[in-house]
């Protein structure tokens, strides 16, 4: 028994190890999937879907791929995201933030942390897979930012976003300046 279950994790940490470091599923300058998904805001849970298509030609959008609403890292993301969210707006950015989480989940820790943005609810993960993003091993997104330009072509993205220090962030703020 304890044979069975050591190749079980094995191959659970090669699955996530091979999901880690596979290559990029999607190019900079390659049409950005669509997706349609329930939402919610510090404010309130949408009652109409939101549809990546509304948002084309009006801004550049960044959709932020995280794992889990409450967890340190997601929270050091999305607060990150919440207090540059001006400077961010000022680089005609609209930030549109995804994980598999309820919407309910997403409304509550919204409002916890005061978020200014929308977190869309990708349940079944299906956005994050057209997206390349998805880790079987851990049934969770992995950190991923793209940045979606008003052509509605991907124009940035890192596959390897990290919140450890500002580095990411930075990078991210750098190609949106270029596309102002």
């Amino acid at each position: 028994m304890k044979k069975i279950l050591f190749a079980v994790l094995a191959l659970a940490l090669t699955g996530s190890a091979l999901a880690a470091t596979a290559e990029p599923v999607l190019k900079v300058g390659e049409k950005a999937p669509g997706f349609t998904l329930p939402y919610a805001t510090r404010d309130s849970i949408a009652r109409v879907p939101l549809s990546l298509s509304s948002l084309e030609g009006q801004r550049n959008v960044v959709v932020a791929f995280y794992p889990a609403d409450w967890s340190g890292g997601c929270t050091k993301e999305v607060c990150t995201l919440r207090d540059n969210f001006a400077d961010l707006g000022a680089l005609d950015a609209e930030i549109v933030a995804i994980s598999g989480d309820y919407v309910f989940s997403h409304h509550e820790w919204a409002k916890y942390h005061n978020l200014p943005f929308r977190l869309a609810s990708d349940h079944d993960h299906a956005v994050a897979k057209k997206y390349g993003v998805y880790n079987p091993a851990t049934g969770h997104d992995n950190r991923t930012i793209f940045v979606v330009g008003k052509d509605g072509k991907i124009a940035y993205d890192d596959y390897h976003y990290s919140v450890a220090d500002s580095v990411s962030f930075d990078k991210l703020k750098t190609a949106l300046a270029k596309l102002k």
